[in-house]
């Protein structure tokens, strides 16, 4: 018999321990041929990956294969209505398609492509809706609407035509993971390159025989991997958007859909269980032994909520980036479809209502513990770190384009839009620093207890830092650390400086001045590898307090002042945005002198980056993909541009403030309004 398998779950509490699995076992010693996988992980079928193979049958017994129809009909309510019982159904198509019958009832805030697809028959549902059972169910939380769908093989296939129509996917890419030659560009590329391609193909994960994420790392010499060996959600976004960039949009889809499959899951430290909502940190792939079976095997997927991490701190970061590599699938892709799937808008709408619970903090921004994120060790950015808050942002941007709005969304919407407003205000007004502004901190007074006070959150001058004085240029600045009351982190964390350029947090003129300090701290920044992680390094008692003594970030090394490869391709992405391509080519050039020759390290050491990292991981994957998708962004500009945000000016005049009619809130935006519409 063979089986293959993907189990839709409740979002709270699955049954058994192994989430999705893939078994294939023995008939008469003989192994019958696999199935296309393709259509096991909850296929939308949509016209560009709906291609059947007429020896793939489906045998089903206690365990179904359950999917989800993505549903396209002007009459009916937008992925507002479920039901908790199984529907089967039997979903029919053909090679020719009736486009004058294609429909998508899509938000008005969504692109205009989402046109192009294709419309399938309407499903079974009840009067219960999704924001009822999975927003305010808590604990009583149903599982999604989840229908059988049997594949018919007599199906014709869809011309090449119509797939790539309006999209920029090439069909024939989407094979070079299943062995066939990919091209990578039109022209020549160098011998780093191809080494590079090579080595990131390498470090891809299959399951159930299909592609699903990239390892870590994938060093052949390492006996000790630890979690490396592991499949990363925030590391496999530069590896996700180096093969969009390449047309091969079925790994970055099949890891969407499966990361997806694994949110919420329970896991628990010392009996306590994180958010409802929550991704995963990373996951692994492991082939286990099927009970009472003699050789049989399964694949199994096996996530890490934190509760396996160093210092087991949930993943702050994991859904921010997932939203946000659901976004740049459908940009590079033109496949809007997946974005309208009924488990995609809930998986979404569940790592929103996570970020945008109400809390006793009175910050639009995030509020976080240590090591959250990139940075997933102690160091001092606990509070309202300035990545989680510029991901947050992003990740907001991107699901006011693809929430359906409906009945049940619209409030959500709403709310997005009130963050997003006190969240960029937010950022641009107290987070950001140049000569002008140190020279108001410097002078600022402090205990002030009135609405209108100037030192808002009772900064005291002395926390300037000396060598801030003199490492500030005259022209230029950059987004702080972090803002908590009393206190100010000066220092620089490139990630957050390069993203608030990207989904455009910062106003035109910081963007421009992040930049130009940039350019200006070359040495201090860039040096010999790009780029600093954070400059500059907490050192003696401070390193010590901080830290906690961490012997692996010592002053200059790791997350404590270390140059990171991958930050390369984020790098390129804002200098492209601000018209300065020539700076990404000059970081560029500096990695590719050393790369490959030092065999593609995780980072770098000392104050100029001039050594590999101490306990840096070689092989790294996001150090390879980080590098390959910086030289195709380079020669792509036109689909750079579909990863960054314009400035939204709609979103500059909304203040909640203006809808209360307490007297006692009291706004400061017109203080600062000149600076805001830069």
């Amino acid at each position: 018999m063979n089986t293959c398998s993907c189990i839709g779950i409740s979002t709270m509490k699955p049954c058994c321990r192994l989430l999705i699995s893939c078994r294939n076992s023995l008939v008469f010693g003989s192994p019958i041929p696999k199935c296309n996988h393709n259509h096991l992980v909850a296929n939308n079928l949509s016209k560009s990956q709906f291609k059947v193979d007429k020896f793939c049958q489906f045998h089903t017994f206690n365990n179904r294969i359950l999917g989800y129809k993505r549903v396209n009909d002007l009459n009916r309510k937008a992925f507002n209505e479920s039901d908790s019982n199984w529907v089967q159904s039997r979903v029919f198509t053909s090679g020719s398609v009736d486009k004058s019958k294609c429909f998508s009832l899509v938000a008005n805030v969504a692109s205009d492509i989402r046109n192009h697809s294709t419309a399938v028959e309407k499903p079974q549902v009840n009067e219960k809706g999704f924001e009822s059972i999975y927003i305010q169910g808590g604990l009583n939380v149903k599982p999604l609407v989840i229908e059988r769908i049997e594949i018919i093989p007599d199906v014709g296939e869809v011309s090449k035509e119509e797939v790539n129509n309006d999209r920029s996917v090439n069909v024939d890419d989407l094979k070079g993971l299943n062995g066939t030659n990919v091209s990578i560009h039109e022209r020549e590329v160098s011998v780093v390159e191809k080494e590079a391609w090579k080595l990131l193909r390498d470090a891809v994960v299959n399951y159930c025989g299909i592609p699903v994420g990239t390892v870590a790392a994938n060093d052949p010499g390492e006996k000790q991997p630890l979690n490396y060996d592991q499949v990363f959600v925030r590391d496999f976004v530069p590896s996700a958007i180096a093969f969009l960039l390449n047309g091969e949009g079925e790994i970055v889809r099949n890891f969407l859909l499966h990361t997806l499959q694994l949110q919420s899951w329970e896991k628990t430290v010392d009996c306590y269980s994180p958010g409802q909502g929550l991704m995963p940190a990373s996951f692994k792939v492991k082939t286990m032994p099927l009970d009472g079976s003699d050789g049989a095997v399964e694949d199994v997927l096996d996530p890490d909520f934190g509760e396996s991490a160093i210092g087991r701190v949930a993943p702050v970061d994991s859904g921010l980036w997932w939203i946000i590599l659901l976004r740049a699938y459908g940009k590079l892709t033109g496949d809007y479809g997946l974005q309208e799937r009924v488990d995609v808008q809930t998986g979404i709408r569940l790592i929103l209502n996570l970020c945008l619970t109400d809390g006793f903090d009175m910050f639009p921004s995030l509020l976080v513990t240590d090591g959250s994120c990139m940075i997933d060790r102690r160091m001092g950015i606990h509070g309202h770190p300035l990545e989680i808050q510029v991901l947050f942002y992003s990740a907001l941007r991107c699901s006011r384009e693809m929430l359906i709005v409906n009945d049940v969304t619209k409030n959500l919407v709403a709310a997005i839009n009130n963050r997003l407003s006190a969240l960029s205000f937010h950022i641009r007004e107290y987070y950001w620093v140049d000569m002008k502004k140190l020279n108001e901190i410097y002078r600022y007074k402090t205990e002030e207890y009135s609405t209108d006070a100037v030192n808002k959150f009772n900064i005291y001058p002395d926390q300037i830092p000396s060598w801030l004085v003199d490492w500030i240029p005259e022209e230029g600045g950059y987004l702080i650390g972090n803002l908590e009351p009393g206190h100010m982190d000066f220092r620089f964390f490139t990630l957050g400086n390069l993203w608030s350029i990207v989904s455009s947090l910062g106003t035109h003129k910081q963007n421009e001045g992040i930049l130009n300090l940039i350019e200006a701290k070359w040495d201090d920044l860039v040096a010999h590898m790009p780029l600093k992680i954070c400059y500059p390094a907490l050192e003696y008692e401070e390193w010590r307090i901080i830290t906690g003594s961490d012997p692996k970030n010592t002053p200059w090394s790791y997350h404590n002042g270390g140059s990171w490869p991958t930050l390369l391709w984020q790098f390129t992405l804002a200098c492209i945005k601000m018209k300065r391509p020539e700076l990404a080519r000059k970081a560029i050039a500096l990695a590719e002198k050393r790369l490959s020759v030092d065999h593609w390290p995780e980072y770098y050491d000392t104050h100029g980056g001039r050594f590999v990292g101490k306990q840096s991981r070689l092989f790294q994957t996001w150090t390879i993909a980080g590098f390959l998708t910086s030289k195709m962004l380079l020669e792509n500009p036109e689909k750079a541009s579909k990863l960054f945000w314009d400035e939204d000016y709609e979103l500059l005049e909304i203040c909640v403030c203006a809808l209360s009619k307490s007297g006692r809130k009291k706004c400061s935006r017109g203080v600062t309004k000149s600076q805001i519409h830069i």
